[in-house]
């Protein structure tokens, strides 16, 4: 247990060191609610991109409503002589609308899911950044200092946006001092987008040490690294690329779900599998939900990755709504899974990199849980068992609701692993 304390710890410690883009949120959140009115105006400004300012004071007015909550230090941006290409109004325009992508993501949480996953990928290079032979040593995580931590973002950000470039190429997005171009009249100023500057490499390890050598414009309070990467990520992919993965369910990155924006699962399979697929079935189905023919065919998950997705809600059981997860993303290249469970995302890992290649591992086998909530102050090991279904016979008086009685973390885990008993080793069960 003691090396498993010490990762959740390692883990801890990249967040407290503002590798954890949720702190910057709620930093940010906090700002505005000073200033309560003039947010929700700004929200409702956001949701109508459509409307054209109609005065050179409403321009400025504009400027300055965005620039107090969203000012970037002048730290954290970058000088025209670094080169680059800037970013045209017209791109500008095309990444706002097709992709859905705004600054108030940031200031509605809606970067939940990005963190999480990328908090895997920070796992995956914690944990099997060793030559295919070697043991896992989980021990060697008792010394990770804080250049390790910054190599294992940046290796974890590279690996994402190398991914979604086809393996050929990948695009950082960094912010100038000074805008790349004069706005006109159909853009909405936020003092950021206009400001981009795009770096785009053909080697990854180019990327990894251009992502090092700037990397407090990801991490460091102001930088809003969260939709920095999220720029980075869709121009890595390109716009052709992800209109070509969406279907006619999906034809944006983001959505708004009660006041605040939520991933779509488009977003999730592109940070997992660098596609944007809208759908989490394996391949396409040329029929909908009903097995009725479709005109275009439904897009799902083409490709095995190195970190899996899991889902359970409770409220699509209950009305027979949940998406069967497909083998592509269930059975990853390696064991880490990003868990979404009833809308809150988590991750699930095992040090062991057999587990998925070596049917004898899953007859008993350890998964840790991390939900990267503050509350959560131990390591969470749970053990999986494969051959016993005695969780099965004492469910028969539930009612065919096993919710009940079984947390949704162990629903979640037998998503993948079908009638599995689970000890929670002590801890008592939550979430």
């Amino acid at each position: 247990m003691t090396d498993y304390q010490d990762l959740l710890q390692t883990i801890k410690s990249l967040q407290h060191s503002r590798l954890s883009y949720i702190e910057l949120l709620q930093e940010e959140v906090k700002r505005n609610q000073d200033r309560p009115n003039e947010k929700i105006k700004s929200d409702e400004d956001s949701d109508d991109s459509s409307r054209p300012a109609t005065s050179a004071h409403h321009i400025r007015a504009q400027n300055e409503q965005f620039t107090a909550p969203y000012s970037i230090p002048q730290t954290l941006t970058v000088s025209p002589s670094l080169g680059g290409q800037p970013l045209s109004p017209e791109l500008a325009v095309k990444c706002i609308t097709d992709a859905s992508v705004s600054l108030s993501v940031l200031s509605q949480g809606g970067a939940c899911a990005i963190q999480m996953v990328v908090q895997a990928y920070i796992i995956k290079y914690l944990l099997f950044n060793q030559p295919i032979n070697s043991e896992c040593k989980m021990q060697s995580l008792m010394t990770v200092g804080e250049k390790e931590q910054r190599k294992a973002l940046a290796a974890a950000l590279t690996d994402i946006l190398w991914t979604a470039g086809e393996e050929q190429t990948a695009t950082v997005c960094l912010v100038m001092s000074e805008r790349c171009f004069t706005p006109h009249m159909d853009y909405k100023l936020d003092n950021f987008t206009e400001r981009l500057q795009l770096f785009t490499f053909k080697n990854k390890d180019d990327v990894k040490s251009f992502i090092c050598e700037h990397i407090q414009c990801f991490k460091d309070e102001g930088s809003h690294g969260t939709i920095l990467f999220l720029y980075s990520l869709i121009f890595s992919r390109t716009i052709e690329r992800m209109r070509a993965d969406f279907d006619c369910t999906t034809t944006h990155l983001l959505h708004v779900s009660l006041g605040n924006f939520v991933c779509r699962q488009a977003l999730l399979n592109l940070l997992l599998t660098g596609r944007a697929t809208p759908h989490v079935f394996n391949g396409t189905s040329p029929n909908d939900d009903q097995d009725e023919a479709l005109a275009q065919p439904l897009h799902g998950v083409l490709t095995r990755s190195h970190v899996g997705y899991l889902l359970w809600n409770r409220e699509q059981v209950h009305h027979a709504q949940l998406p069967l997860v497909g083998s592509m993303l269930k059975t990853p290249k390696l064991p880490i899974w990003v868990c979404n469970i009833n809308g809150t995302y988590s991750v699930l890992f095992s040090p062991n990199r057999l587990l998925l290649s070596d049917w004898k591992m899953e007859h008993l086998f350890h998964l840790y849980f991390y939900n990267g909530q503050p509350t959560q102050l131990s390591t969470t090991m749970l053990t999986i068992d494969t051959h016993s279904h005695h969780w099965q016979a004492e469910n028969n008086d539930i009612q065919g609701d096993p919710e009940k009685k079984f947390p949704s973390v162990e629903m979640t885990i037998r998503t993948k692993w079908e009638g599995s008993g689970i000890d929670w080793n002590g801890t008592v069960p939550f979430f």
